[in-house]
């Protein structure tokens, strides 16, 4: 069942951690791409130094953040990789929680393709265990880009599914690599599945 509005208009820190179980779908016209989410970071927007919409900042980059609860967020990271973001809360606050990690569920060979260019039976170990577990990763495996920036989440091409929800236990750490974040470093906004393997980082 595809999940609506009111699903993601609630507490940010809630949501990054009842996104965990959820499943990605990104229908490309090519492929149906799937993937359980495994690890979420949240990012608090105005309050939080770690948030590119801290002290309450607008510009071209970070409008997304701003708008409906329900939309992609999608920027480029060292200017090669892109991170999908999901807004939350209410329509101008800007806050959202950052998609870390997922397991594939549903075709994996054009992840593969997407993210080394080869067929699945084709990658090695390495490269099987590292086809999602990353922000960049993910991305690339499900074929996401700017151009999924302001994507609608509640329509037919870029959407989550319930998932399975089997039981599981969640852990509480502090996010990645946001050390210029001063003491927003050391909160506890990173949520991921204990024991999965496809977590970025433990």
């Amino acid at each position: 069942m595809k999940l609506d509005r009111s699903f993601y208009s609630r507490d940010t820190l809630i949501l990054a951690k009842e996104l965990l179980g959820k499943v990605i779908v990104h229908k490309t016209g090519e492929d149906i791409l799937k993937g359980k989410i495994v690890e979420t970071e949240a990012y608090l927007g105005v309050i939080d130094k770690a948030a590119h919409s801290y002290g309450g900042k607008k510009t071209k980059r970070v409008e997304t953040m701003y708008g409906l609860p329900g939309t992609a967020y999608v920027y480029l990271i060292y200017g090669m990789y892109y991170c999908f973001n999901i807004v939350a809360k209410e329509e101008g606050v800007p806050e959202a929680v950052l998609i870390r990690a997922i397991e594939p569920i549903e075709g994996v060979n054009g992840m593969a393709l997407y993210r080394y260019g080869k067929n699945y039976d084709e990658l090695n170990n390495y490269q099987k265990n590292n086809l999602t577990n990353g922000p960049g990763k993910l991305s690339m495996a499900l074929k996401i880009d700017k151009t999924l920036d302001k994507e609608d989440l509640c329509k037919d091409r870029l959407y989550l599914e319930e998932g399975q929800q089997d039981k599981f236990n969640i852990i509480e750490t502090t996010r990645i690599g946001i050390d210029y974040a001063e003491e927003a470093k050391d909160f506890p906004y990173r949520f991921y599945i204990e024991g999965n393997p496809y977590v970025s980082k433990l």
